[in-house]
């Protein structure tokens, strides 16, 4: 069967099986479930910074959830839109893609374009751990202009009612990192206020490696409440800062 293979493991997150679930077991252990979110922003660096931000995002989804993510994360190799058919492999297991629900989308498989793109596949481990039962629909977003982003919540909306899937969002995006955190909280406030008021054509879509990833989410989601946690927290390390929101 073909399938995504990993090509971060190692790098990003850990290979070896035992110590990426001893890895996310931890991070789990520090959070608190908080609800059911429709949808939420998960950070894509290396686990190291931003994995107690991601488990911390993750809680707020019932661990109980076991339909579709609908996965969307930037093109840094400068792709446009597309999606994924197959299913994607992680160290503790493959995940499923939801393929009636993908192809409901209408928009251009395209499995080389997402063989190296990382936004995406740090998600999985979370998602494979937390919710062994859900699937996934990759979308790596390539156009990054609040067009292109509505005609892609447009796209979801009709999915979803067309196949009555129950979904959640996943928005891979990192806010400000390699900056002071003086800086980054400056730097980010616009979109962090942006998405507490569900303000899509206010979202700075250069102020995210995936900022009209979170103008599709916050168009599509309803909140319970907003918050933010940075990755700097994590590490110790004022520089590196990466936050999370859910809503």
């Amino acid at each position: 069967m073909k399938m995504r293979t990993c090509a971060v493991a190692g790098m990003f997150y850990p290979r070896d099986p035992s110590h990426l679930e001893q890895l996310l077991e931890k991070f789990f252990s520090e959070t608190q479930a908080d609800g059911d979110s429709m949808g939420i922003v998960s950070p894509h660096a290396g686990y190291i910074y931003s994995g107690q931000v991601a488990a911390h995002a993750f809680s707020a989804i019932s661990p109980d959830f076991s339909g579709t993510f609908i996965v969307i994360g930037p093109s840094h190799r400068g792709y446009l839109n597309c999606v994924s058919l197959v299913p994607w492999e992680t160290p503790l297991g493959v995940v499923d893609t939801d393929v009636e629900f993908v192809q409901a989308l209408d928009i251009e498989a395209d499995e080389y374009s997402q063989k190296d793109e990382h936004s995406l596949e740090v998600q999985m481990p979370f998602i494979k751990y937390r919710f062994p039962r859900a699937r996934i629909a990759p979308i790596m977003m390539g156009q990054q202009d609040y067009a292109s982003a509505m005609r892609l919540a447009d796209r979801i909306i009709a999915a979803v009612r067309l196949t009555k899937r129950d979904v959640r969002i996943v928005a891979s995006s990192d806010f400000s990192h390699y900056v002071s955190e003086q800086k980054a909280k400056a730097d980010d406030l616009p979109a962090i206020e942006a998405l507490t008021t569900l303000d899509v054509q206010e979202l700075p879509a250069n102020r995210s490696q995936a900022g009209n990833g979170l103008r599709v989410r916050t168009d599509l989601c309803d909140g319970h409440g907003l918050q933010e946690t940075r990755g700097g927290d994590s590490t110790a390390d004022p520089v590196r800062d990466e936050r999370r929101c859910d809503r």
